[in-house]
């Protein structure tokens, strides 16, 4: 189902000169040590970077010119071990391995150089072409830890330079270095061996009968990843050698002797003995590489820790930090709304205007400007402001490094769900964008709990839907209340919290039955608190969020505007085709608790969920065209007169929280599963839900209206 392929390709760079050298470099390290601000301050992409663990998920390439040298640089996605678990880790191991690199930029946090000398000592068996990047040290100075890099150098056995890449410091003499290394101007040695005698001999027996020219990479480091997880090895070597391992009759004969001798000899898995190993040496080297002066260096972010994911204050904490999210968000977005539909609208009348004066046919502007550029004003006057205002606040959590801190808290909870605690990063995201919260969800390790996250992420409710829910609680629900904002604010956040109770029980439901198997575990690292780069988050939410996901939701929605407006205007008899669409599908929406023409609005809503409450009220007014009503009250009374009540309202809300993923999502479901099968369960799943819900919801209300 991985839409990310193991088989690693590189994609084609313009044409250098002739006179100029080019060198391939990787940027390789655990997740969160700085990798993509590395990249970024020396290519000038700007990669998303972000405080917590699994940010890139893909590979991102880059040219930096260096000295009359040409680097083209690849940022591999972060990984804790070579021994891969996952897409992502795959990707990194691959390109290290197959790809044949120039030089390797192993990118270490100083703040927490022991559990990532774990990957540097992997890759360091494989290759000594590398430079060791030790990043972050202004945070390790700040924090008193004192690291000897020439000690650390002479351990390694390659060239160590300390890099703050969030301000540029020490890059230019990383470059240096690299390109050293690169022309063979530095002599670098293999580490030597440090794992147990046993393990090593069983290596070193398996790698003669290997033919290194089909290899043409380390046949000891391959022997490795043969007794350790031989499927997943062998894989990878077929996807980029096309070569089976097991063809050779020899090698599969003497690898089952080698794990039938370690089996024997070892007291645990061959896995279990690489780790510690490889940790034990991690220890040894950062004894003697590194200082700490104030063992309580972490103490404020433990304290704060203490708070944040504690079982008595973490959950208030995340309530009342989401409740002031949408505050600011409802509070902020209204004006702005109003300003830009004036503006849009405004430039509608105009273009009519023009129109009508030079004679055009009425059917050419009604498709262009009254149905598909309609359409989109109403889109991006609805959509814009609160992406603006509710992105910025998201990045500013996940930059301080509060959102690791959130899953940590959902962890137990979706274990019990027979889901992965991950799940509540691609949640979080699912608010701003239901399809970022899909591609979120690649961070997600196992495959079975990665389509669980891709098929409940719908539930989370996104800013599409927040103007309805917010119409829905403003007209019946708060009313004319002197403190009518804050109790918006309040009501909204239960139905966000009733959403993930939902995400809750179907992830539990798919884990018992269509999505059946063995629970993952994860170690998620909670990074430290640090201060937020104000200037990145405004640049960051703004173009790489705000704008990315408006303009895939105008992609969708202009089209949706041409099919609503030939709804609307074609008739069948005295009706139009979507007014006998509405009273086909009347009867079965009236037991769900709505109405045809709400049901036809949702259906039409599939490619951006901002237009569905247009829709109904255009079908309630009979006019052609997608339109809004002057105020809330005015609304209100349309409702009412369409025979809408509290059971209706209630139904509206739970039917958009529980529907089917809109176009853009679906699109981007398909993408990441590679799978029509799955695209189509994310699809019908939470639709059925939905149903169901609002159905028992309906009935129940009615019959309680009856007793009483």
């Amino acid at each position: 189902m991985n839409a990310i392929k193991s088989k690693f390709k590189i994609k084609p760079f313009k044409k250098t000169s002739p006179s100029q050298k080019t060198f391939n470099i990787a940027i390789a390290g655990n997740p969160n040590v700085g990798k993509s601000t590395v990249f970024n301050a020396l290519t000038g992409m700007h990669q998303h970077t972000g405080n917590w663990p699994g940010k890139t998920i893909e590979c991102a390439f880059g040219e930096y010119l260096f000295e009359n040298k040409i680097f083209k640089i690849t940022d591999l996605p972060g990984t804790y071990s070579l021994m891969a678990n996952s897409p992502e880790e795959e990707i990194a191991r691959d390109y290290i391995c197959f790809q044949n690199p120039d030089a390797i930029i192993i990118t270490l946090d100083a703040t927490c150089l022991e559990r990532n000398l774990n990957l540097a000592l992997q890759i360091l068996k494989i290759t000594k072409k590398a430079v060791i990047c030790v990043n972050l040290i202004d945070e390790a100075t700040r924090k008193k830890i004192k690291i000897d890099l020439d000690e650390l150098s002479l351990q390694l056995g390659v060239p160590v330079v300390a890099t703050n890449a969030r301000s540029k410091k020490g890059l230019n003499l990383l470059m240096k270095n690299v390109k050293k290394v690169c022309a063979g101007e530095i002599k670098t040695f293999q580490i030597k061996n440090y794992y147990n005698k046993d393990l090593e001999n069983s290596v070193n027996n398996l790698a003669t009968h290997f033919n290194k020219n089909d290899l043409k990479t380390n046949a000891k480091w391959i022997s490795l990843q043969l007794l350790e997880n031989s499927k997943n090895i062998r894989e990878s070597i077929k996807n980029n050698f096309g070569y089976e391992i097991f063809s050779d009759k020899k090698i599969k004969k003497h690898y089952f002797k080698e794990r039938k001798k370690l089996f024997g000899v070892l007291n645990c898995s061959v896995s279990s003995q690489i780790a510690k190993d490889t940790t034990k040496k991690s220890e040894e080297i950062f004894n003697l590489c590194v200082k700490i002066e104030n063992n309580n260096y972490d103490k404020h972010d433990r304290a704060i820790d203490k708070m944040l994911t504690s079982k008595l204050t973490g959950f208030p904490i995340m309530i009342l930090l989401l409740l002031g999210i949408f505050w600011i968000t409802l509070s902020g977005a209204n004006y702005p709304s109003e300003l830009i539909a004036s503006g849009l609208f405004w430039f509608q009348d105009k273009m009519l205007e023009f129109f009508t004066g030079i004679g055009t046919p009425e059917w050419i502007y009604g498709i262009f400007i009254l149905g598909i550029y309609r359409t989109l004003a109403w889109v991006v006057s609805v959509m814009l402001p609160p992406m603006a205002i509710f992105f910025p606040l998201f990045t500013f959590l996940e930059d301080v490094g509060y959102l690791p801190r959130v899953a940590f808290n959902l962890d137990k909870i979706f274990k019990n769900c027979g889901a992965h605690g991950k799940q509540a990063l691609t949640m979080c995201m699912g608010l701003g964008c239901n399809a970022c919260g899909v591609m979120g969800c690649r961070i997600i390790d196992s495959p079975r709990e990665r389509l669980i996250a891709l098929i409940t992420n719908n539930f989370i409710p996104c800013n599409g839907r927040f103007p309805l829910l917010i119409s829905i609680i403003t007209m019946f629900f708060v009313g004319n209340s002197f403190c009518q904002s804050f109790v918006s604010t309040l009501i909204l956040t239960s139905v966000v919290i009733f959403s993930i109770i939902i995400t809750f029980l179907t992830s539990k439901l798919l884990s018992k039955t269509i999505l059946k198997g063995v629970k993952s575990s994860f170690v998620l690292e909670l990074p430290p608190y640090r201060k937020p780069q104000i200037g990145k988050i405004l640049v960051r939410s703004i173009f790489d969020r705000t704008i990315f996901v408006l303009k895939r939701a105008v992609i969708v929605a202009a089209p949706a505007g041409l099919i609503i407006w030939l709804m609307s205007n074609i008739k069948i008899g005295s009706l139009s085709i979507l007014s006998n669409c509405a009273l086909f599908l009347d009867p079965f929406a009236k037991f769900i608790g709505m109405d045809g023409v709400i049901l036809m609005a949702f259906i039409l809503g599939f490619p951006a969920n901002e237009i569905v409450f247009p829709i109904i009220i255009m079908s309630y007014m009979s006019e052609s065209t997608i339109l809004s009503l002057e105020s809330p009250a005015q609304l209100h009374a349309l409702l009412i007169n369409n025979g809408w009540t509290y059971i209706t309202a209630i139904c509206v809300m739970l039917f958009s929280l529980m529907h089917f993923p809109c176009g853009t999502t679906c699109l981007t479901i398909k993408k990441e599963t590679s799978s029509l099968k799955w695209t189509f369960l994310s699809f019908i799943i939470p639709t059925a839900i939905g149903i169901i819900v609002c159905a028992a919801a309906a009935n129940a209300l009615k019959l309680i209206n009856i007793l009483i």
